[in-house]
């Protein structure tokens, strides 16, 4: 399987460049079932490290449509798990296609950017929009460490943090509260994870 070759070549690449992130808060991964991931988001390295960090368990990544249309890396992402998304033109696919993922079991990372934005915005309600309609529990997650190639090679170091899972009550009122709730927990645990660096 593809994912698994390139979770294992990814693993020994960060291994050997000093950039594999040092994981803490891994009790809080549900063991069975399906749910959401919701991580900051800096660079791709982030997403390399959170793949690794659950490895054997996949992930299936949200990711822009504009990816799937590159020459190279287009034809192979369907293999790593990753499905597009329209940002622009969003349509049903948004959310049937991760709830399809989480009714199997699986989880489904969607990475919001760290920085305040209406796509972030949008990215975060989404996840909690999936997270509400599946009944399944919302993990928030937290990155800190080198967001490129580049920095990989520079032997920069790489941390993730995940925090208690939350479930999303019912009804609008109910997801407005969790949206503002893990944009919160977003940047408590980037903050913690700062502190745990130091």
């Amino acid at each position: 399987m593809l994912y698994d070759f390139g979770a294992n070549l990814v693993n020994v690449f960060l291994t050997l460049n000093g950039s594999k992130a040092k994981v803490f808060g891994k009790e809080n991964l549900p063991k069975e079932g399906g749910y959401v991931i919701a991580c900051t988001h800096n660079g791709y390295v982030d997403i390399l490290n959170l793949g690794v960090s659950l490895h054997p368990r996949p992930i299936h990544f949200m990711a822009k449509k504009q990816l799937f249309e590159g020459k190279i890396l287009g034809p192979l992402l369907p293999g790593l798990n990753a499905f597009p998304v329209d940002r622009d033109n969003p349509g049903p696919s948004v959310i049937k296609i991760p709830r399809q993922l989480i009714k199997e079991g699986k989880v489904v990372g969607i990475f919001p950017s760290g920085t305040r934005s209406t796509e972030n915005a949008e990215l975060k309600q989404g996840a909690i929009t999936i997270a509400q309609l599946s009944k399944a529990p919302i993990v928030p997650a937290a990155y800190v460490g080198p967001r490129n190639v580049g920095e990989v090679l520079k032997r920069q170091k790489g941390y993730l943090i995940y925090g208690e899972p939350f479930n999303v009550g019912a009804g609008k009122e109910a997801r407005d509260e969790a949206a503002i709730f893990l944009e919160k927990e977003l940047s408590r645990l980037t903050e913690e994870l700062k502190q745990k660096i130091k």
